[in-house]
């Protein structure tokens, strides 16, 4: 699989409800290509795939809206609604914030979001020029081996 059968595929499973296995999303991955924590600063909007990994879910019922990577050091992972529609970084569910830094995951370097007060990494490809495919990483992180997966969009 290429990079652009991938990008296809990601787009049809997303119009299609998003429900897609664990194994197919491994196999889009890495088929897309890195990008540099540089490439990435801004604010997207996050959503999930449904692959019955057991984080999914959580972050709806946080009010999850996305990510905003304001530079390499002050990234802000849990952007979610308050009850006012408000956004706002929740530093509490988050265990704090975190940093961009370039990661190796299976074996390729790309850009990755590091937490501050949790053991988890969360590692960035480029679908197309204002989309990433995410994937969480780190101790705990792990739903009997599969990886919890979402999609960021720019805002």
């Amino acid at each position: 699989m290429d990079a652009e059968q991938a990008r296809t595929r990601i787009a049809a499973v997303r119009a299609a409800g998003g429900k897609v296995s664990t194994e197919e999303l491994d196999e889009l991955w890495a088929a897309l290509e890195t990008v540099r924590p540089e490439e990435i600063l801004g604010s997207w909007k996050g959503s999930e795939f449904v692959s019955g990994h057991r984080a999914e879910g959580r972050l709806a019922r946080a009010n999850w809206y996305g990510k905003t990577f304001r530079s390499v050091s002050d990234a802000k992972p849990l952007i979610c609604r308050d009850a006012d529609g408000e956004l706002f970084s929740d530093v509490r569910l988050g265990k704090g914030e975190a940093s961009l830094w370039m990661v190796e995951f299976r074996g390729e370097s790309t850009a990755t979001m590091v937490y501050d007060g949790m053991p988890v990494l969360d590692h960035f490809k480029r679908i197309d020029g204002s989309t990433l495919l995410g994937v969480m990483n780190g101790k705990d992180a792990l739903d009997d081996g599969r990886h919890y997966y979402f999609v960021l969009e720019r805002d």
